[in-house]
This record gives structure tokens, sequence and C-alpha cells, in this order.
């Protein structure tokens, strides 16, 4: 399928040096380029609400109304240092 793309300078500059290089064609470098990308994002654990504090379409769970709103968000924030530092350490491979 053939597409258009808008594509900085700088980028197409890389990708021609690349592709010159390796010896060949820039599409195969952009494709390379896209495969690894999706891999890597598909790699990602979604996010989900956390089970023990939420259920349905958001209530909280009878244990979760029970504590405060500081100790649900230091629960909440600690899944999402996690989930970040996940994300940092693919994108660092």
């Amino acid at each position: 399928m053939k597409t258009t793309l808008d594509i900085p300078d700088a980028l197409i500059r890389e990708i021609k040096a690349i592709a010159a290089r390796e010896g060949t064609s820039m599409r195969s470098v952009v494709e390379d380029a896209l495969r690894h990308e999706l891999e890597r994002r598909r790699s990602i654990p979604e996010w989900r609400p956390r089970p023990d504090l939420v259920y349905g379409t958001g209530g909280l769970t009878p244990e979760a109304a029970q504590l405060s709103w500081e100790e649900i968000r230091d629960l909440s924030h600690r899944d999402h240092k996690i989930m970040a530092q996940i994300r940092q350490e693919m994108a660092d491979e």
C-alpha cells in the first residue's frame, strides 16, 4: 500500500545515510524502524484499574472505600511509577 507522510528533513537525511551505509533502500530502513517500534509498543503492558480498588464501571470496592484519598492516590501512583519504569527500561534497550 502506498501512502504519503511528511517526514522532517533531518530524519530523511538520517534514513538516507543509514540506507547508503547498509547498501539497502530507504523503504527497507523505514519498514524495519516501524516494525521495531510497533513491536516495542505492543510489548508495553496496558494500564488497567487496580481490581483491589475499583470494580464495575469505576466505583470503589468496599475495602478501598475505607481508605483515605491519600492512601488511594499513593497506591495508584505506585502503579504509574512502575509502568513508567517499565517503559523507560524498554526504551533504553
